[in-house]
């Protein structure tokens, strides 16, 4: 559902079903609190949802949509698409985000939204500036605490232990003291929260 935000309410309302439109199309269904979903529509949602548990109910519009579209139709560039290796990982991660922004703004626009708020939602899909913007920190810890509520499990069936623990590592290092102070809200399969605890440990 839609939350409204402190912005032309109508702009905003027509931006989230435009977003969850598009995602709502993904093929990969996970299951999310007892319920079937795309997996790009849940990450949107739910991404919204950490925005106002982290920052409040009238946390900022541009915060919520960026959230909300921060995966928007991931599955159409896949990651075997690129070379395998770290490189070829980040690369296809910066071409994903470069994509997101440019059809975001297609959206955005398309609900009426002006050319400057557009610009803002694209650069925090992007976040090129991690630690230092508050907004882009916002949408990276929700991204970061959505993959762990939504994939870790399935990551971990398909990985070595070593790997899942090194990647819960640097997802729980992007996170902000707040975001950080989250994850144990996250509920969990046993197996799922072992691997967390166990790699979050002092």
């Amino acid at each position: 559902m839609c939350r409204l935000s402190t912005h032309n309410s109508t702009h905003y309302a027509a931006a989230c079903a435009a977003i969850d439109a598009a995602n709502g199309a993904d093929p990969t269904v996970v299951e999310v609190r007892g319920i079937s979903t795309p997996l790009a529509l849940a990450h949107g949602q739910l991404a919204a949802e950490w925005i106002s548990v982290l920052h409040g109910p009238h946390a900022a519009g541009e915060w919520l949509l960026a959230a909300r579209a921060h995966h928007l139709r991931r599955w159409e560039v896949t990651r075997s698409t690129y070379p395998e290796g770290k490189a070829g990982y980040l690369n296809w991660r910066k071409d994903q985000k470069a994509r997101h922004a440019h059809d975001v703004a297609k959206l955005l626009t398309a609900a009426g939204y002006q050319s400057k708020f557009v610009s803002s939602v694209q650069a925090l899909i992007q976040r090129q500036q991690l630690r230092t913007d508050p907004g882009q920190q916002a949408v990276e810890d929700a991204a970061c605490l959505v993959f762990i509520e939504t994939q870790l499990a399935s990551f971990a069936d398909h990985h070595e232990r070593a790997k899942v623990l090194d990647i819960i590592r640097k997802t729980a290092g992007k996170l902000s003291p707040l975001g950080a102070s989250m994850i144990d809200r996250i509920a969990l399969a046993p197996s799922a929260a072992a691997l967390l605890a166990e790699a979050l440990a002092p």
